[in-house]
């Protein structure tokens, strides 16, 4: 075994993410990335999940790579009197971050000792006094975009009250100290109201704690976010916190499971012709909308594949395709030449990858943006919540999307399916967009080469972590 290899195979690193697939999915890539450096990986998933597709990803990962550690944290029971949300995944944070006073012992259980633990950036304020207690290197894995990040570690110290509805002031963007102002209408709603909420007390709490960290992972490149990442690293501007490291965008890993129905349909399609549609693992729509959407995928006259979903948890999900977007839209698309729609969960970056893809029509979720980039699909940008208006307005600034912001947030005015229509025919017919975003596939695996960006960044923190050795010992 060479110097390197013996070097590299004495570095333990355990990872934690919190619910929900849009973080689980990165976390997922990032073992698969450290596997494959000879990094010794332990995983710890909190027990039960919230979703079905969680279950079947951890399963699947697991039986993939047998060399990684499995760990269970079994949480707490849940006290939905005391819950501050009605949201099930917000839900599940708060009793994974009640439960983190039991990780001493699981922490203590591991072997051989850890070099560093890598924690999901929604969980570091309930982790980071844990490890600190013990010695433990903790880096944050900020599952978003860099621009996000500076939301996210800025907000505690910012004011929105001239941002907040009916402000007086009714100020259009709110500044961020040394770092580019970001508009009132992209901001998460939660964010601006004058009452606490769940969302806005979890940014502000993980936002504090970002800067005791000892780094913090972004799976981005600076291809995509030069001016921020350069930014986030320059010392008169963040003093005070930890470096940011890009080190994405995470390449698709082969225990995500295929499925042979949709790539059967696609592979009778002409290269580049079919859209896709999904709008993630937790964006439900309202019933008026899927149907007007619907309607539009019809009207546009472009091939598609259309992935329906009416709850937020994939367990609750359990009417039938017709039941959800009528029997009309079911008629116009049965036995559709040009279109095939399901009601399931599908390996999207298979899809995605897929000769016949030649657009995505998306929530912006930042793993879904990665995954277009990855494959140098153009995308039509529909953002729905969270840090989704600030993804799409990355994907506009690329040049590798359009992105309609008057359509908003899909939470009030139904969006009509003849405006749907026009923007999907002009993203199937602008070929300018189709050649930045190929452009974009191809800086994206530079960046993880191992003279990219992204590649030499992650070779850094290796060798940081080597020199650590082993620091948690009980």
């Amino acid at each position: 075994m060479s110097q390197i290899s013996e070097r590299k195979s004495t570095i333990h690193v355990a990872l934690f993410p919190t619910s929900g697939m849009g973080h689980l999915t990165p976390f997922l890539r990032l073992a698969t990335s450290l596997v494959a450096s000879d990094v010794r990986v332990t995983f710890i998933a909190a027990h039960p999940t919230v979703s079905l597709a969680e279950s079947r990803a951890l399963s699947s990962f697991f039986a993939s790579f047998p060399q990684v550690i499995p760990m269970q944290l079994c949480l707490l029971p849940i006290d939905e009197s005391s819950s501050s949300t009605d949201d099930p995944f917000y839900r599940h944070y708060e009793v994974i971050c009640r439960s983190c006073r039991l990780l001493p012992p699981l922490l203590s259980s591991i072997s051989p000792p850890l070099s560093a633990l890598i924690t999901d950036m929604s969980l570091i304020s309930a982790v980071l006094p844990v490890s600190r207690a013990v010695g433990l290197p903790n880096y944050v894995f900020f599952t978003s975009s860099a621009k996000m990040l500076t939301l996210f570690m800025s907000f505690h110290k910012i004011s929105v009250g001239k941002a907040m509805p009916g402000s007086e002031d009714n100020e259009d963007v709110i500044k961020i100290p040394n770092l580019e102002p970001i508009p009132v209408s992209w901001f998460p709603p939660p964010l601006l109201e004058e009452e606490d909420n769940f969302l806005k007390s979890s940014l502000i709490q993980n936002g504090k704690s970002m800067s005791d960290a000892d780094g913090i992972l972004i799976n981005t490149f600076h291809g995509f976010e030069q001016d921020t990442l350069r930014a986030l690293n320059d010392v008169n501007i963040t003093s005070g916190l930890p470096p940011a490291i890009a080190i994405g965008p995470l390449p698709p890993a082969n225990f995500e499971e295929p499925h042979s129905h949709p790539l059967a349909w696609l592979g009778d399609q002409p290269i580049g012709s079919v859209v896709y549609v999904s709008f993630g693992s937790r964006t439900a729509m309202s019933r008026d909308q899927i149907r007007e959407l619907g309607d539009g995928l019809v009207r546009s006259g472009v091939r598609f594949v259309w992935i329906v979903k009416s709850k937020k948890v994939d367990e609750e999900d359990t009417e039938g395709l017709e039941d959800v977007i009528g029997q009309n839209l079911m008629m116009a698309t049965s036995g559709a030449v040009n279109g095939l729609v399901v009601k399931c969960w599908l390996n999207q970056s298979e899809v995605l990858g897929h000769p016949a893809i030649g657009g995505f029509l998306s929530h912006c979720g930042w793993n879904s943006v990665m995954e277009a980039v990855w494959h140098g699909v153009p995308m039509l940008a529909w953002p729905q919540h969270g840090d989704q208006m600030i993804n799409a307005s990355l994907v506009k600034r690329a040049g590798i999307g359009i992105w309609e912001e008057s359509w908003g947030r899909g939470e009030k005015d139904v969006v009509k399916g003849e405006e749907i229509a026009d923007r999907l025919e002009e993203i199937t017919r602008d070929e300018s967009l189709k050649a930045r975003a190929a452009r974009m596939k191809e800086a994206a695996r530079t960046a993880l080469g191992a003279d990219g960006d992204s590649g030499r960044g992650l070779k850094a923190l290796l060798a940081k972590l080597s020199q650590n050795g082993s620091r948690f010992d009980c």
